[in-house]
């Protein structure tokens, strides 16, 4: 009995393809059942989430009947096979440790992956469908992810706008933005996306001015902030200590009298401008101001960059862990003396908390 795994992701399929595959959590239980009956196996973990849908499982053989396993998911005769990778032993435990540790992802290193694939695993179990292999490859895959995170800097660096915004926002603020006021001029999706990251690292009040109010309004619910009136957003400046420029306009919005005027409201509080519209809009003139962070979107792109180049840097001593760990798992798959897993030693592993529930 082999472990293996069979999957397709965003490097060999197209989204309108993998978007039929989908499995929402609520119906992982139902479908691995299916899965385990119809495709014969011993043990499966059914992983899904928006860049792959994946098929752990212990079976004596695979190889000719995997693309079936994927037609149970959908219901239909469509042929997966071009698309379909499928691995066994030494490689399928390979490929699990990457995926968990954020290597086969979009932005490598990301962590969101690592909750995924403990939820797939904790709901498989809890259905009993795993066994000793499952167990043993799952609890492997949390210890590689701890190592991986500890011992390299795979994880480190703000590697989207959005992260790099805030990256740049805690150098300012000596990394605490728990009483500061967030303010976006415009309500385009990238400045969006920005706000939200500033939000979710403890930015107190978001306030929201767009060319159309009752947008602006809407987007402040979201936020659990206040909506100004695009006449009123220079006034509103002096409160803020971030702006997020993505208004659209072909013309300079921000000038650098309009931002000087507002200073002394100010009292020498620092100023953070991200300006990541196209064309710019703020007036470059700004960064000359003391006190004020002027940054654009060629700045936020070339810490993405670096950052991506430094995690890329790491991936050579990530894929040493994974194939220690590997060759170890398989050792103890072969041999008669291995000791029996504990079932519930995935519970109390820390690694695994490193990702929430983008991969």
């Amino acid at each position: 009995m082999k472990i293996f795994v069979a999957g397709l992701s965003y490097k060999t399929t197209p989204v309108e393809l993998r978007e039929k595959l989908a499995v929402p959590r609520s119906r992982l239980q139902c479908c691995g059942c299916r899965l385990k009956l119809r495709g014969n196996l011993s043990e499966v973990v059914l992983l899904s989430t928006c860049n792959r849908v994946e098929i752990y499982g212990v079976s004596p053989w695979i190889h000719g009947t995997v693309h079936r396993l994927f037609q149970e998911l959908t219901n239909t005769d469509l042929d997966f096979t071009p698309y379909l990778y499928v691995k066994e032993g030494a490689e399928a435990a390979q490929h699990l440790f990457s995926v968990a540790s954020g290597l086969d992802s979009m932005v490598i290193g990301e962590t969101e992956i690592t909750g995924q694939v403990k939820s797939a695993y904790e709901t498989a179990k809890a259905a009993g469908l795993t066994g000793k292999k499952m167990n043993q490859l799952f609890q492997t895959a949390c210890s590689v992810v701890k190592q991986i995170r500890t011992e390299t800097a795979i994880g480190r660096g703000a590697t989207s706008v959005g992260s790099v915004a805030v990256e740049l926002a805690e150098k300012v603020f000596d990394r605490d933005l728990s009483d500061k006021t967030v303010m976006i001029l415009g309500a385009g999706k990238m400045g969006e996306a920005c706000v939200k990251h500033l939000a979710k690292r403890g930015a107190k009040t978001v306030l929201v001015s767009n060319r159309s109010f009752e947008r602006a309004e809407k987007l402040a619910v979201e936020f659990g902030g206040r909506a100004v009136r695009l006449e009123d957003s220079a006034v509103a400046l002096a409160e803020a200590d971030i702006l997020v420029s993505s208004t659209g306009s072909p013309d300079i919005v921000l000038r650098r009298a309009d931002v000087a005027a507002i200073l002394p409201l100010r009292r020498n509080r620092p100023l953070v401008l991200v300006d990541i519209a196209v064309p710019r809009d703020i007036d470059p003139a700004v960064a000359e101001l003391p006190n004020v962070f002027l940054y654009d979107i060629d700045d936020l792109q070339a810490v993405v960059r670096e950052n991506t180049k430094n995690r890329e840097s790491e991936l050579a001593l990530c894929h040493q862990i994974i194939a220690e760990h590997s060759a170890k798992l398989m050792g103890k798959f072969i041999s008669p003396f291995a000791k029996p897993v504990r079932e519930e030693a995935v519970e109390t592993v820390p690694g695994w908390v490193l990702g929430s529930a983008t991969a």
